[in-house]
């Protein structure tokens, strides 16, 4: 899925009349170009950017068989939200069940024995406290965070930077410190969490245009006839080819960003506009299951017009193609951040 897979990524139906089009590159240049300018001349005044009302979870980020729980559980305290609590689970598994660390960390929440057994709780009621059963690690996890919070809500700062604070280092330490300890591997614990919290958080305005987008998608477009390879990545071993996840990589990677390799890990690299507010440059995702981004098995990047630049499949070539299938998924605008957030292995 992450790659592109063969047969995957050729389900995109193309008009041909416009495959011959995305072979003239000179041509295409100019109305990328035109794209561009046209629709952010026209965005300029209308963003206001993420911000403020309730954090509800984005379509499809988290997997359908936990967005009811994580949603639920999310918004057990003050200090925490679904958006946040789903962050902290990618994070830790990657929505995994049956993740296990080398430290022996257990579960979707990754609780260590010690910790579980002081903190577990029965969820769903079934008398049992199974850190490997989601329907009961969710739910701990969430009680864990208000846990926490409720032990440094008297300290100065922002209430959820010290609960999360608190998750790393101890509340002790927000505690003598007066709010985020001053470990680097707290600091930077506490902003990996709140930056990931709006890749799965539904937008609640305008989202803010990337300022990296019209490079992104100039390199992109520079590779317009290139042939397909699966797990390409443009290098010369690859004889400069690319497959889906590949290309945005690198396109990305040329202003200066670093994406994760596999196309549903993309996804969690920004917050995520509507379909009538995409940009150029957002990406754009493909699955066969519209309830679960970690099902996506197709990206590319959006020109304007309904149509994105992408490398779609063996035996094709790097060209456009319409975004509006029935297997569209939704999109990312990637920030700096939001990718330097994402854990290196989930």
């Amino acid at each position: 899925m992450g790659f592109g897979l063969p047969g995957g990524e050729g389900r995109l139906t193309v008009r041909k009349a416009w495959i011959v089009a995305g072979v003239a590159v000179g041509s295409a240049l100019s109305f990328v170009m035109l794209l561009v300018v046209g629709v952010y001349v026209v965005a300029g005044n209308l963003i206001n950017g993420v911000g403020g009302g309730t954090k509800a979870l984005a379509k499809g980020a988290v997997p359908a068989a936990y967005s009811a729980i994580v949603q639920k559980w999310g918004n057990l305290c003050p200090a925490l939200n679904p958006a946040l609590l789903a962050a902290q689970l990618y994070q830790e598994s990657g929505f995994n069940p049956n993740a296990k660390s080398p430290a022996a960390a257990e579960g979707i929440a990754q609780f260590i024995p010690g910790t579980w057994a002081t903190h577990g709780v029965d969820g769903n009621g079934d008398g049992v406290k199974n850190v490997w059963d989601p329907a009961d690690a969710i739910p701990s996890a969430a009680s864990y965070d208000c846990q926490l919070a409720s032990y440094v809500k008297d300290v100065p700062g922002n209430l959820t930077e010290n609960m999360l604070a608190s998750y790393n280092a101890g509340a002790y330490a927000v505690i003598k410190y007066g709010g985020v300890p001053p470990y680097k591997e707290t600091q930077n614990y506490v902003k990996t969490i709140t930056t990931l919290e709006e890749s799965f958080a539904a937008p609640v305005s305008r989202v803010d245009p990337s300022k990296q987008a019209a490079a992104a998608i100039y390199y992109a477009q520079k590779k317009l006839g290139t042939p397909y390879l699966w797990g390409g990545d443009g290098t010369a071993a690859d004889n400069g080819r690319f497959d889906c996840s590949g290309l945005t990589k690198a396109a990305y990677e040329s202003v200066g960003i670093t994406l994760p390799r596999v196309a549903n890990d993309q996804y969690n690299a920004g917050p995520h506009p509507k379909r009538d507010e995409l940009l150029p440059g957002d990406l754009v995702f493909f699955s066969t299951d519209p309830t679960d981004s970690r099902a996506i098995h197709h990206v590319g990047i959006y020109v304007g017009g309904g149509y994105m630049i992408d490398a779609p499949r063996t035996g094709a070539v790097i060209r456009f193609d319409p975004i509006d299938t029935s297997e569209y998924f939704g999109a990312t605008r990637v920030t700096e951040d939001g990718a330097k957030a994402l854990p290196t292995t989930v």
